[in-house]
């Protein structure tokens, strides 16, 4: 701990995760909440607040906690509390929500395609829209194919499409992409929105799991050094399985982007922390990733905190 806040009025209103309000009585005269360092926030919470607050998970995940302490922190300085956001495809590891909407509504959305709109918009309503690519990683990878001059480009993992229309539109007229993803179903949600944007004749989509076709192409000289950028935002657990196969195929000069590499801030908890289940399940896969790609000298390597992280992975050799 570096000190305490004392925080006298008598009433505490806080916005849990399932953004209901929850209204404590403090103790009279003043309630004592410690200020912790980043390595204690994995504790759960409502030791800490020396109250009981309710959460729907009871096991919050370090988001939640970052934020709480966050808001302790104002209400004991008297800041202004700023509305959370709704965003969909939220994953920002950014501690202020108002910051990363700053971020949006200043340099994202003025710049996005209305094509792209209209797909978030559409995505917002399917049950698993936290599934979709966050608005700001869409314009990151958009200039950042415009940039490498991509022109042959494949994703594993496509959802509803929103990274893969980002994807389209950056690419020249007769640009490609090879989209691959177990689920035709999701992927025919964003399809007439990327038909009338104007770029379906981009796209080769194809159903099914993606390392056989690896394979396949792999056995095939002629794919060997074929593609400029490679997306990859699909099962955690087979990521390394993926790399061992796209390294291959993209070009030297050629770029890799792995998703979801910090995996909700969860890589540096400790072996005990409350985390999801489905967090827990995959974050040693992660970081299995992480350090598998640290140490691949055929790659030069940037993990950037953006979205729920991304890697980049150059291929040198």
């Amino acid at each position: 701990m570096v000190g305490e806040v004392h925080i006298c009025n008598e009433s505490l209103t806080l916005t849990n995760p399932t953004n209901k309000a929850t209204t404590t009585t403090a103790p009279a005269p003043s309630l004592h909440l410690p200020i912790l360092h980043a390595h204690s926030l994995y504790i759960p919470i409502h030791p800490i607040l020396q109250f009981q607050i309710h959460f729907n998970p009871p096991l919050i995940t370090l988001h939640f906690i970052l934020q709480h302490h966050r808001f302790l922190t104002m209400a004991a300085t008297g800041e202004t509390q700023p509305a959370k956001h709704q965003e969909v495809g939220h994953k920002s590891l950014l501690q202020s929500d108002a910051l990363y909407q700053y971020i949006l509504e200043t340099s994202v959305y003025p710049r996005e395609p209305e094509s792209m709109k209209e797909l978030r918009e559409v995505t917002a309503k399917h049950p698993w829209n936290l599934m979709t690519t966050s608005a700001d990683e869409g314009q990151f990878l958009n200039l950042l194919l415009k940039l490498i001059n991509a022109k042959n480009t494949m994703e594993i993992g496509v959802y509803t499409g929103y990274s893969l229309l980002s994807t389209a539109l950056a690419l020249p007229e007769d640009g490609k992409i090879l989209a691959l993803d177990i689920n035709r179903e999701n992927y025919e949600i964003g399809l007439p929105i990327i038909e009338k944007a104007g770029v379906a004749h981009k796209i080769d989509f194809r159903e099914g799991p993606a390392l056989p076709l690896l394979d396949q192409m792999v056995g095939d000289v002629k794919f060997h050094g074929s593609f400029d950028f490679i997306f990859v935002d699909a099962d955690k657990d087979n990521y390394l399985n993926y790399h061992k196969r796209l390294i291959d195929l993209v070009k030297i000069g050629g770029v890799i982007g792995y998703d979801n590499t910090l995996w909700n801030g969860s890589l540096v908890a400790p072996a005990d922390a409350p985390l999801r289940k489905y967090v827990r399940y995959y974050r040693d896969f992660v970081l299995e990733l992480n350090k598998a790609l640290a140490a691949d000298p055929r790659v030069e390597i940037c993990q950037l905190p953006v979205g729920d992280g991304i890697t980049l992975c150059r291929r040198i050799s």
